[in-house]
């Protein structure tokens, strides 16, 4: 089993940048995939960016090119690097973790994009 927890959303302008973080513990980080997943009030949770054990990533359309998903596994740990974030990117963002059948979820940061 796995639990996660994130860290480092807040508020801040558009066009800023945010870095958040997922601590992993109770079991082997490293053996699972991760994602990190937003829901913005009033619709469904989405899947913003995903990263695979084996370090292959993915993003969403309208993060293209201005979010990174990254992770260490010497730390337990995965990363959401935000740039140039708009006020559509303001939601509750989510770290899973997943293998097979198994998936965990953080309890959420709140980001907030407002000048």
């Amino acid at each position: 089993q796995v639990q996660l927890v994130e860290s480092g959303g807040g508020l801040v302008q558009p066009g800023g940048s945010l870095r958040l973080s997922c601590a992993a513990s109770g079991s082997s980080f490293s053996i699972y995939n991760m994602g990190w997943y937003r829901q913005a009030p009033g619709k469904q949770r989405e899947l913003v960016a995903q990263i695979t054990r084996g370090g292959s990533t993915k993003y969403a359309d309208s993060v293209q090119g201005r979010f990174t998903i990254s992770r260490d596994n010497a730390k337990n740990t995965g990363y959401l690097q935000m740039n140039s974030l708009k006020p559509e990117d303001t939601a509750v963002y989510y770290c899973n973790a997943n293998l097979a059948t198994l998936g965990y979820w953080g309890q959420g940061t709140q980001v907030t994009v407002s000048s």
